[in-house]
Parts: C-alpha cells; structure tokens; sequence
C-alpha cells in the first residue's frame, strides 16, 4: 500500500486508527495539500473521523515526504539542516552518557586495586600515568585551539569583506545566498506540485483506476482545510514579564547610547562645545583672509603696470 501510494508525489500520512468504544481499528492514508508540516512527525497522535461520524484515535506511524507548497520548501532546506543538527546532539549526548556510565562502572571496580598497586609502588606509576594524560589534554587542546583560530580568521575574512560593501550590495550577498539555499527546493518543488497524482493513493486503497487524478495547485488547495483557532483574549495570571530592574537597565542602556551617538556625531561635525575655539576663530576668520588676498592680488598687476612709465 505504501509503495503504490508513494507513487502519488503528494504529502502522506499514514495512521493507525482504533475506535475504544466500539472495538473498531482500521488504517489510513491522509494527504495534505495545505498548511505547515513542521509539527508533523512519527508518533504524532491525531483525531479521525469516518464517514458515518465515529471519531478515533489515530496515531501517525509512517510520512512519506513531499512538498505542499513553494513557501513550505523555501524553509525545507532549513527545516531539515536543524533536524539533522538535533538528531546529532542527541546522538552525541546519548553516546557520551552510555560512554561516562560505563567508565563509572569500570572505576569503582578497579578502583581499590589501583589504590594498592600506587601505594605499594609509592606513586611512581601515577605520576607517570598523569603527566602523559597532561601532555595528552595539552595536544588535543592545541588542535582545538588552531582550529577556532582558522574558523576566526576566515570569519574575519568574511566580515571584512562585507564591511568593504555598500548597503545594496550587502542585499544583493543575502538574497544570493538564500537562492543559493532554498532556490533547488523551491524550484524542484513547483514541478512535483504541477505533477501530483491521486490515482496511485485510490489504488492503493483498493479502487481501480487507470487514469491519472492530476492534483494542481488550485484543486490542492480545496482537499484540505486548515482549522481556525478562535481569538480569545485572556489574561494569563503565570505570564512571566520582565522585571522593573531589567526595564530601568534597558532604558539607561538606550540614553547611554542615544548619549554617544549625538557626543560622536557633534565630535565629528566639530559644533557646538566641541569644537576648538582657535578653530572657530579661524573659521570665522577665513573669509575675511580671504578677501584680503582677492584685494592684494588685484592692486599687484596694476602696481607693476604703472612702473615702467614712472621710469
């Protein structure tokens, strides 16, 4: 049923259904051609109502992954970088954890004989065991410490080539790397949207059709409706706010900084108190100068015009 339904090129949901009250259990295949997915997952309890109005419980035991929409595969790429970052800390944590219980264990059972075997070799043998651990630590520390140093320096690298660009150009960097992310996604997902087929669902649920059920974007949309959660406003007496002292460092940080941006900016444009009085006066002074010179340049050609006829 799975591998025929598959075949649809649209975003299914197998479910186990069991109605308490009556006894009855059954299993589902639902499509959805709308909404959001990313709080879809395996083991997800859901509510299934049949035909006649019985309600049951349902239990999401397989996804077969497709796209719903071009806005859902825009966030696709990172939807399942940050499933795969989380699947790798948990294994890790888990890892570590199985790791640190083990070699609990194995300490508290050796631990009375190396306390015999160290006394009776008068700590030779520790010393030794803990200098090499140094040396080792020190090793791994110094391969640490080089690889952030290079990961620092290609970030500077990155920053300074980004502070060399103008504000439209630091855009342009941003929506090229956003195609470059989400632009494979997007685009193979508006092919499998323009080619997604119901045939291979209806047989896979027993139904004989030889035809294809092309389901476009706009038919899509009617297959699935997304409930509407009414707007109630209440007041939650729990609802954690932020503290006065937290608001009255917020503000003097905000006048701090309004502060020295205008000290900066009258510092720069050298107004007001913080330009230097020989300055102002030498500014005020300058056109003055200037005119001065205008005056002496003018009087000079006609001084030495008038010289040759005095002699």
């Amino acid at each position: 049923m799975a591998a025929e339904a598959s075949k649809s090129g649209m975003y299914l949901l197998f479910c186990d259904c069991e109605n308490k009250a009556q006894g009855k259990k059954l299993s589902i295949v639902a499509a959805m051609t709308q909404g959001d997915i990313h709080n879809l997952e395996v083991g997800k309890n859901c509510v299934f109502y049949d035909r006649s109005g019985l309600d049951y419980d349902a239990v999401v035991t397989k996804i077969i992954d497709n796209p719903i929409s071009i806005r859902q595969a825009f966030w696709t790429p990172y939807r399942k970088f940050a499933n795969w970052v989380s699947d790798l800390v948990n294994k890790s944590v888990a890892e570590k954890e199985s790791k640190g219980l083990e070699d609990m264990k194995a300490n508290a059972t050796v631990a009375t004989e190396k306390a015999k075997e160290n006394a009776e070799k008068g700590g030779k043998a520790e010393a030794q065991k803990q200098a090499f651990d140094i040396a080792k630590f020190a090793g791994i520390f110094a391969a640490i410490g080089m690889a952030l140093g290079m990961i620092g320096t290609a970030l500077a690298a990155v920053a300074s080539g980004l502070a060399d660009l103008k504000w439209w150009q630091l855009l342009i960097v941003f929506a090229a790397i956003i195609l470059v992310i989400s632009g494979p996604s997007m685009l193979l997902a508006y092919f499998k949207l323009r080619r997604r087929n119901l045939a291979p669902v209806l047989n896979a649920n027993g139904w004989a059709i030889n035809a294809e059920a092309i389901v476009n974007v706009p038919f899509g949309v009617t297959l699935t409706t997304q409930a509407k959660f009414p707007l109630v406003k209440v007041k939650d007496p729990f609802k954690k706010g932020m503290s006065t002292d937290a608001k009255i460092l917020i503000t003097l940080a905000a006048l701090l900084v309004i502060a020295g941006g205008i000290v900066w900016y009258m510092h720069y444009k050298q107004i007001g108190l913080f330009a230097p009085k020989a300055e102002v006066e030498q500014v005020a002074e300058q056109p003055a100068c200037e005119a001065a010179a205008e005056v002496q340049a003018e009087e000079a050609p006609a001084e030495n015009n008038e010289a040759p006829a005095a002699e």
